[in-house]
C-alpha cells in the first residue's frame, strides 16, 4: 500500500458515509456527472442536485444494501445543507490544512480499497490529484457540517433516572434482543528481526545513499531499489504531509531537512529509509524517501513463537497471572498497561458485540471457555504487522433481551442517541424557519421525519 510507514488513522465520517468491501470498485463513489442534473432543493444558497440523490441511492443498492426511499436520501441531504449553512452564517471556517489531512486520509483508504493508486485513478480516469480538487468542497462542507452537529449535541447529557425511565416505558415483549457480549484480553509478541539482517539492510542502503551523495539522481534509485512500492513508482514522492500523518522517527528527520539535503539513515518500525525533502509548505512538506525493510527469518519465527509459548505455560501453572504477563511481555502498548484488554473504538469500552468482532479472531474465540488462555496464535498487531498472541476471554454474556443490571451501558447509549435525536429535531425546526428552503414540485409529496417547509411558503 502507498506509504506503508504512515499511521495507521481511523475515517470518520459522519454525514457522507461511504461503505466498502472486498475492495472492489463498485463499492467506490461514483463518478460526478453520470446523469444530467436539475436542482432538487435549495438551503440558503447551498444546492441539492438530483445527481446528489441518485448517487448516495445507487451507491447503497451497489454496496448490497436495502437503499433507502428517495425522499430519506433528500432529508438527510437537506439536514446536510443546513448545517452547512448554519455554518455560514456562524462564520465557521475549516483551516486548509485540516481540509488537506482529510483528504489525504480519505484518499489512503480508497486506494487501500481497490488495491492501488493505479487501479483508482483507472476508475475515475483522473489523477489523484484531480480527485482531490473534485472532492475538496465535499470535504469542507463534511467538516462544516460535523462541526456545527457536534455543537448541538455536546451538552446532551442522560441521568441515572432518564435511563430508568426510558427502560420502564418498553413493554416486556419490546425489550430490545442483545447478541452476546465478550470481553477479550490479549498478550502480543511482535517477531523481531535479528541483527544480523538488520545489519545487512542497513549496509545496502548506505551504499545507495552514497551513490546519490556521489551524484545519482535519488528519483532513479527509489524506482530500482525502494520497497514501498506505490511511492516508489513515483521515484519516492509521498505528496504533501503532516507532521502527525508520520511515524515519529520518520517525521522527527524530515521536518529537520533544508534544501535538497539528504537525511541519515533512519529506522522506523517499517525499516530503514533514507529521505530527500522536495518543498515544505508551512506545516507540510513533500518528501521523497527509499524504503529498504529487514526480512524475518524461520528462526526468528520460531523464537518468537517459543518465547509467548512459555509465557502460556506460565500462565496456565500460575506462576504470573495473565494481567501481569500483559503487562511485563506484551508489546502491544494499547492494551498491557490495561491487563491487556480490548477497547471497542465504537463505544470506548471493553465489551464487543460478538457480530463487530473479525471472524477470523471470533473462530478462535468460539473455542474458548471462559478465562481459558488460547494457544499461541499468529495474528497481526495493532500495526498490521506480523505478531504473535495469547487470547483471554474476560467475561461473555448470552443473548438476551436488555436489562438495567447487565446492560445499563448499552441502554445509557440508547437514551443518549434518543436525546440527541429530540435535540437536533429541535434544532431543525427552529433553523428551518430561520432559513430559504426551497424543494421542487417533484419531491413535495415526500413525508418526512421533520416539517422542513411550510407550504405556503413554498407555492
Amino acid at each position: 500500500m502507498t506509504l506503508r510507514f504512515l499511521k495507521q488513522s481511523k475515517i470518520f465520517l459522519l454525514l457522507i458515509v461511504v461503505f466498502f468491501s472486498n475492495s472492489q470498485a463498485q463499492d467506490l463513489p461514483k463518478p460526478k456527472g453520470i446523469i444530467v442534473d436539475k436542482v432538487a432543493a435549495v438551503v440558503g444558497k447551498n444546492l441539492i442536485l438530483a445527481s446528489d440523490i441518485e448517487n448516495q441511492y445507487s451507491q447503497a443498492l451497489s454496496s448490497g444494501e436495502t437503499p433507502p426511499p428517495k425522499c430519506a436520501v433528500l432529508e438527510e441531504l437537506l439536514f446536510t445543507k443546513l448545517l452547512v449553512h448554519q455554518a455560514e452564517v456562524d462564520s465557521i471556517e475549516i483551516p486548509e490544512k485540516q481540509v488537506q489531512q482529510e483528504l489525504d486520509q480519505r484518499m489512503r483508504y480508497y486506494v487501500a480499497q481497490v488495491g492501488s493508486e493505479e487501479k483508482l485513478e483507472e476508475y475515475y480516469g483522473k489523477s489523484i490529484a484531480q480527485l482531490k480538487e473534485d472532492f475538496k468542497e465535499d470535504v469542507r462542507e463534511m467538516l462544516l457540517a460535523r462541526q456545527v452537529q457536534q455543537g448541538i449535541t455536546a451538552d446532551v447529557k442522560v441521568t441515572p433516572s432518564e435511563v430508568r425511565t426510558m427502560f420502564n416505558s418498553f413493554s416486556v415483549d419490546s425489550l430490545p434482543l442483545l447478541n452476546a457480549e465478550m470481553e477479550i484480553a490479549q498478550i502480543v509478541k511482535k517477531i523481531e528481526v535479528n541483527e544480523d539482517e538488520k545489519n545487512i539492510v542497513r549496509e545496502k542502503i548506505r551504499k545507495i545513499r552514497d551513490r546519490i551523495v556521489d551524484g545519482e539522481d535519488f528519483a532513479t534509485l527509489a524506482v530500482l531499489y525502494s520497497e514501498d512500492t506505490e511511492s516508489a513508482k513515483r521515484g519516492g514522492e509521498l505528496g504533501f504531509v503532516g507532521r502527525n500523518d508520520l511515524v515519529p522517527e520518520f517525521a522527527a528527520e524530515a521536518f529537520n531537512l533544508k534544501g535538497k539535503e539528504i537525511s541519515r539513515i533512519v529506522e522506523s518500525q517499517f525499516g530503514f529509509h533514507i529521505i530527500q525533502l522536495i518543498k515544505r509548505r508551512g506545516e507540510m512538506i513533500n518528501v521523497r524517501h527509499i524504503l529498504i525493510s529487514p526480512k524475518f527469518s524461520s528462526t526468528d519465527i520460531k523464537k518468537t513463537q517459543l518465547e509467548l509459548d512459555s509465557i502460556r505455560n506460565q500462565i496456565v501453572l500460575g506462576t504470573i497471572s495473565f494481567e501481569e504477563a500483559a503487562l511485563k511481555f506484551s508489546k502491544d502498548e494499547e492494551t498491557k498497561l490495561n491487563g491487556g484488554l480490548l477497547i471497542n473504538p465504537a463505544t470506548g469500552t471493553t465489551k464487543f458485540d460478538v457480530a463487530e468482532i473479525e471472524p477470523g479472531l471470533f473462530f478462535i474465540l468460539d473455542k474458548l471457555k471462559l478465562g481459558e488462555v488460547s494457544d499461541v496464535t499468529k495474528q497481526a498487531g495493532s500495526d498490521n504487522k506480523p505478531a504473535f498472541k495469547l487470547l483471554k476471554i474476560k467475561s461473555k454474556s448470552e443473548p438476551h433481551r436488555a436489562n438495567l443490571k447487565d446492560d445499563y451501558q448499552r441502554l445509557q447509549n440508547i437514551a443518549l442517541q434518543q436525546k440527541q435525536a429530540k435535540a437536533v429535531n429541535t434544532w431543525i425546526n427552529k433553523k428551518r424557519k430561520q432559513s430559504y428552503i426551497k424543494i421542487t414540485e417533484e419531491y413535495m409529496g415526500c413525508q418526512f421525519r421533520n416539517t422542513w417547509f411550510d407550504k405556503e411558503k413554498q407555492q
